[in-house]
């Protein structure tokens, strides 16, 4: 994942709303947004070469998701991020003792921003900062940097899923999540991937030949537990691939 805005609402009829992009190589193979037969309490989509996944929930309210923290210098880790996703779903653990065995294997992956989440928490772990936090009331983003970094399509999409909230509709966010719109060369960030670059990775929705955004996903939480997940798939130039929509 490479853009993720999110309102976390204690009591509210709707205390969980998630909108997120992931953005990777169309060359990467993945499955989409699907029920894991070997863990059927899973609901995710998969990344075939390492195995783990991007965003899904499990049983008992779970919900998962990451973005990777973007850092050209950073040396190739001996694990894959998905994998705290996936191992997070599939669990039983609580999110303190989960996140307090993230805290201690991090070094082992690339930096990234790991979201946990249960019926009554949601806490977030940088791995560069490395302190977990339990998140309270609020509406956030995150991108390839630290929680609610300033980013232009960051600033964007948290505005924009500020306004939704009103009437939260899965048609309304993934419009918001598919602008291609690039935010202008004084505003972008300096991450050391060169000025096209990152121009090309400030939008919402990115689209090229051969790196764009994968899947847009949209999560809303209802109080009585049920769940409604809409994801769709895109390959280069940002050709729709597909929708998979499921009520759970």
């Amino acid at each position: 994942m490479c853009l993720i805005v999110f309102a976390w609402r204690p009591g509210h009829a709707q205390p969980l709303i998630v909108a997120a992009n992931r953005d990777e190589f169309y060359a990467r193979p993945s499955l989409p947004l699907a029920q894991w037969p070997e863990t059927p309490q899973v609901y995710a989509g998969r990344d075939l070469e390492a195995g783990g996944t991007w965003l899904g929930i499990g049983a008992g309210g779970r919900f998962a998701a990451l973005t990777n923290i973007r850092n050209p210098h950073q040396p190739v880790a001996p694990r894959s991020r998905g994998e705290l996703v996936a191992g997070f779903l599939g669990e039983e653990l609580p999110i303190d003792q989960y996140l307090a065995e993230v805290r201690e294997k991090s070094p082992e992956y690339a930096g990234f921003n790991l979201l946990l989440g249960t019926t009554d928490a949601l806490w977030h772990f940088n791995s560069h900062e490395g302190e977990p936090r339990q998140l309270t009331e609020g509406v956030y983003g995150v991108s390839n940097a630290g929680l609610d970094t300033p980013w232009p399509k960051l600033l964007k999409a948290r505005a924009a899923l500020s306004w939704a909230l009103a009437d939260p509709r899965p048609e309304t966010l993934l419009a918001m999540l598919g602008d291609p719109t690039t935010a202008p060369l004084a505003e972008l960030p300096d991450t050391g991937v060169g000025l096209a670059t990152e121009s090309l990775l400030s939008s919402v929705f990115i689209a090229s030949p051969s790196y764009g955004t994968r899947a847009s996903t949209v999560l809303i939480v209802h109080a009585d537990g049920r769940r409604h997940l809409v994801e769709r798939s895109f390959g280069p130039y940002g050709g729709h691939l597909g929708e998979v929509e499921l009520k759970i």
